[in-house]
């Protein structure tokens, strides 16, 4: 197991203090911090290696393509993919989804065809296959949950029809912490020869995620989510499935050959990255994934289930707490209301002291009418956080709930 403090040195934001507290930073499943390695390493490409890549025959557009493509190399290997060319990179899981809502309902999707969801589904994994259902008439169905936060798997298996088409699911649920049985998911819709979309952007921090061992079809992730830079994510397909889809932009680098009479598309994975691509973003991404090797995926995962455990317990100790998600296969977020008061009220009052939540909705409104609640207070942890800040945690929320009663 690696060694907190030492690895705290490591996040320079974390030392800072907050209306003269000590930053306690419960927010990483919107964004996690960022080691100065990978802080690193967008300088030194910005100042050493900063070139357009890939047409480019001088010297440092030759060194920032090598570097952009090993990349592309590290995220294979992370994720367990066959081929480089399965990597697309995208600005972040919301784009790598609407890339495949858009190319796969070109494609694939007619009036009256049908696309699997769920309650727990992040905005992301909703609107885009909204606006494909308005534009061509589709309908969505909706896997709904049971009272501890799990998929309803037999309501799941009802859903299929002869005119279901993809199914689209989050892997592990940014609110209830729901680690969805994602294979037998898998399984079961390939059973019926339909291909599945997985939001991997909050499970990849914190499981090890093997795209070839699921089967998945297509995987999606975020770099900011897993101590990597903002603006930079993954789409992750099999080859044959990309093969499939035409592309999702034009412009730049997709293009095999131009002229006013035709265009030809590029091979994998240029097909799908017009432009030019935020190789300063790539080479970071990979900074952090190898960041998280060096340390240990199943170490960080033991340390955050434990954390999660005692936070747990620790908040049913308080008392007037009603916890969101009790699956036992949970991951590291605890969603929860403090009595009668307005999640917005603890999360303001947390943060004078030191203390940074998440409230709201979270993304999900259709899983907050769900649960029949209009928000929650949401806790998260990642490999930096330790026992004493969940002490302090739990501290403010008792003083958050005195300070009420008065």
């Amino acid at each position: 197991m690696f060694e907190i403090q030492t690895l705290r040195k490591d996040f320079p934001i974390l030392q800072q203090t907050i209306y003269a507290k000590p930053l306690v930073y419960f927010d990483n499943a919107a964004t996690t911090q960022k080691p100065r390695p990978v802080v690193e390493k967008i300088k030194q490409g910005y100042y050493n290696v900063n070139a357009n890549i890939h047409r480019g025959v001088h010297y440092l557009s030759q060194a920032a393509t090598e570097a952009h493509e090993a990349a592309r190399g590290a995220v294979r290997d992370f994720l367990g993919a066959r081929f480089a060319h399965e990597i697309i990179f995208t600005r972040g899981t919301t784009e790598a989804i609407n890339l495949i809502a858009s190319s796969f309902a070109e494609k694939f999707l007619t009036e009256g065809d049908e696309v699997i969801l769920s309650e727990m589904e992040h905005h992301s994994n909703i609107v885009p296959w909204q606006i494909q259902a308005a534009r061509k008439n589709l309908t969505l169905k909706v896997v709904p949950i049971d009272e501890t936060g799990a998929l309803d798997l037999e309501a799941y298996r009802r859903l299929f029809s002869e005119r279901t088409r993809l199914v689209s699911l989050t892997h592990v649920s940014n609110v209830l912490g729901t680690i969805n049985p994602v294979e037998t998911l898998i399984a079961i819709a390939h059973s019926h020869q339909v291909p599945v979309l997985l939001d991997g952007a909050q499970a990849v921090p914190h499981l090890g995620v093997d795209v070839r061992a699921l089967d998945v079809d297509f995987y999606a992730f975020s770099a900011h989510k897993i101590y990597g830079p903002t603006g930079i994510g993954v789409l992750y397909g099999k080859e044959k499935r990309l093969e499939e889809l035409p592309p999702y932009q034009g412009g730049g680098e997709m293009i095999a050959s131009v002229s006013f009479d035709k265009t030809t598309f590029n091979d994998l994975p240029f097909k799908f990255e017009a432009g030019t691509p935020d190789y300063i973003g790539t080479t970071a991404l990979a900074e952090a994934l190898a960041y998280i090797e060096q340390l240990g995926r199943a170490d960080i995962a033991a340390h955050e289930q434990e954390l999660l455990r005692y936070a747990t317990g620790r908040l049913q100790e308080v008392g007037g707490v009603r916890i969101f998600g009790r699956t036992e296969r949970k991951s590291s977020v605890v969603s929860f209301l403090l009595e009668d008061i307005h999640p917005y009220d603890t999360g303001l009052l947390l943060d004078q002291l030191g203390i940074a939540v998440r409230t709201g909705h979270h993304c999900a409104q259709p899983l907050m009418k769900a649960l029949g609640v209009e928000g929650t207070v949401r806790a998260s942890f990642a490999l930096y956080n330790t026992k004493e800040e969940i002490d302090v945690f739990i501290d403010g929320i008792k003083q958050v709930r005195t300070l009420f009663k008065r």
